[in-house]
C-alpha cells in the first residue's frame, strides 16, 4: 500500500494552530469610538447630579414652603389690624361727637338729637317720626328724673304726638304755659311771647307726670316743648 503523503513542513506558522503549551492568542480588540462633544457633556451632566447634589425640585419645594408661610402670617395680620383700627377710628369718632354733644349741652342744657328708644319709653315722651330738629336734655336725682325734649313738627305730627301721650290738642288751653320758669331756665328755653298753648298730664309715680306747652307762631308748624318728670317712692 501506498502511505498517505503529508506536505512538507514550512517555516511559514498558521495563525489558527499553536504548539502545545502555547496559550491561544487573543483575537486583536476592536478600538473604541471615540466620544464626541454630546458624549462629554452628557458625562458632564450626568456628573452634575452626582449624590450630594441638589435636585432643582428639591430646592422649589423650600421656597413655596416659606412662601405659604409668609402668605399666612400676612392674612392673620391683616385679620387681627383691620378690625382694630376700624375700632380706633370709632373710638375716635365717638369722642368727637360726646365732645360735640358735651359743649353744646354745657351752653344750652340740650342735646341736637333724638332721645333714645328706651328714654322715649320711660318718659312717655314719643317723639314723632320726621320731627326737625329735635333736642333733648336728661336730668337726674336721686329723688326724680325728668327729660325735657323740644321738637317742631306739623299738625299730623301733633295729633298723633298728644294721642300717644295720652291727651288731645282739645286739651290745650290756649295761652297757658305749663312749663315753669326754673325748668325753663334749666335748658335755656325762652316761652315768653307768641302763640302758646299748653297742658299737664299727672300721673301717679313711678309713671312719668308732663308739662306739655305747644308754640303755634308758624302755622302748621308746630313747636312742642316737653318735660316729663318721674318721681321715685323712697
Amino acid at each position: 500500500m501506498t502511505e498517505p503523503t503529508h506536505p512538507p513542513a514550512t517555516g511559514d506558522h498558521d495563525p489558527a494552530r499553536h504548539e502545545p503549551g502555547q496559550s491561544a492568542r487573543e483575537a486583536p480588540e476592536r478600538p473604541e469610538p471615540q466620544a464626541g462633544p454630546g458624549a462629554r457633556d452628557g458625562a458632564s451632566a450626568s456628573g452634575a447630579s452626582a449624590p450630594g447634589a441638589s435636585a432643582p425640585g428639591a430646592s422649589a419645594k423650600p421656597r413655596a414652603g416659606r412662601r405659604r408661610r409668609w402668605l399666612t402670617a400676612l392674612v392673620i395680620f391683616l385679620l387681627i389690624a383691620i378690625p382694630a383700627g376700624y375700632i380706633v377710628i370709632s373710638a375716635e369718632q365717638s369722642r368727637d361727637s360726646g365732645q360735640s354733644k358735651e359743649e353744646e349741652a354745657a351752653a344750652t342744657g340740650l342735646y341736637n338729637d333724638y332721645p333714645s328708644k328706651v328714654q322715649q319709653r320711660i318718659y312717655n315722651v314719643p317723639v314723632p317720626a320726621g320731627a326737625t330738629p329735635v333736642y333733648y336734655y336728661e336730668s337726674n336725682s336721686w329723688h326724680r328724673s325728668s327729660l325735657y325734649v323740644q321738637f317742631r313738627t306739623n299738625n299730623w305730627g301733633l295729633d298723633h304726638y298728644l294721642k300717644w301721650a295720652g291727651t288731645s290738642r282739645a286739651a290745650l288751653k290756649d295761652g297757658e304755659i305749663t312749663i315753669t320758669g326754673s325748668q325753663a331756665a334749666k335748658v335755656g328755653w325762652d316761652l315768653s311771647g307768641g302763640q302758646w298753648a299748653g297742658t299737664s298730664l299727672k300721673a301717679e309715680d313711678p309713671h312719668p307726670s308732663q308739662n306739655i306747652t305747644v308754640n303755634f307762631d308758624e302755622p302748621g308748624h308746630p313747636v312742642v316743648y316737653v318735660v316729663s318728670t318721674v318721681a321715685f317712692k323712697r
